[in-house]
């Protein structure tokens, strides 16, 4: 992955996942390739500690196709650096509703528990509601400062690949939705600003400056990312293959016990 740093006079040209990608390939490329025979049983080529990076990325890249869909009128950044940190903001969305900030969790095939005050991953309590209640504040005090008028953002934690998801109560101070809920989440909302206010926000978010950063960002490797994408896809059809053909040999051993007990009694 290049590590070469490119002025970048504007977010609206960034990416999706753009920092989690290049997270992942950070800590993919300590990761020996598989072998010849890890290849042939399908072992998959991510590291332990790069898979949650990669999980990650495709659940931001996945709420980002979805946000596509939005259209003429609204506007998307992704991947916004904030701070002086490492910290980002997934997305940004600012359109006639308002402006957003979007958490994307990615917890395929889990139980998520939505209640008023904590949101539950398999029984495991997590920080998804403290975090994006902080993301959205902290937008709206940089947003503000930058434009020169009060900036209101509504938090939105976008659940992505849950086996299911239970919402027993509602927070009332964020909003949980699964990723397919978001864009007739986001239409059904009243109108609170003007065409021209909307283009005017998204030209403040859009300068790396109104995020207290420099205007300058690592260039990551998608293409990198989108092979290692076919890689892991590849050896996870080799395992179902693999997978498929062990238990076809285990019914053909175990119909060759029955048939040769059952057989002989229906020869008589």
């Amino acid at each position: 992955m290049s590590t070469e740093h490119v002025a970048t006079p504007s977010l609206a040209n960034r990416r999706p996942a753009a920092s989690v990608i290049a997270e992942c390939l950070r800590v993919q490329a300590t990761v020996p390739p598989n072998t010849a025979v890890q290849r042939f049983f399908g072992v998959s080529p991510l590291g332990r500690d790069a898979e949650p990076w990669y999980v990650g990325a495709l659940g931001e890249l996945e709420v980002a196709r979805r946000l596509e869909a939005l259209g003429p009128g609204w506007v998307v950044l992704h991947s916004v650096p904030i701070g002086t940190g490492s910290s980002d903001l997934d997305h940004v969305v600012i359109g006639p509703a308002g402006v957003f900030t979007i958490n994307t969790k990615h917890h395929r095939g889990q139980h998520v528990w939505v209640g008023a005050k904590r949101i539950l991953v398999s029984g495991q309590r997590t920080d998804h509601l403290r975090n994006a209640t902080y993301e959205a504040k902290r937008t709206a005090k940089l947003l503000s400062a930058t434009a020169g008028v009060p900036v209101e953002v509504t938090p939105i934690v976008a659940i992505v690949g849950a086996k299911r998801m239970t919402v027993r109560e509602r927070p009332s101070e964020v909003v949980v939705l699964h990723d397919t809920e978001l864009i007739r989440w986001l239409r059904r909302r009243r109108v609170v600003l003007a065409p021209e206010q909307v283009q005017r926000l998204a030209a403040v978010a859009a300068r790396p400056s109104a995020w207290q950063r420099m205007p300058v960002t690592a260039v990551v490797d998608h293409a990198a990312f989108e092979r290692l994408q076919v890689e892991v896809g590849l050896a996870s059809r080799r395992r179902v293959l693999w997978q498929l053909a062990a238990s076809g040999a285990t019914a053909s051993a175990m119909f060759g016990m029955w048939w040769s007990t059952v057989g002989p009694l229906l020869e008589r």
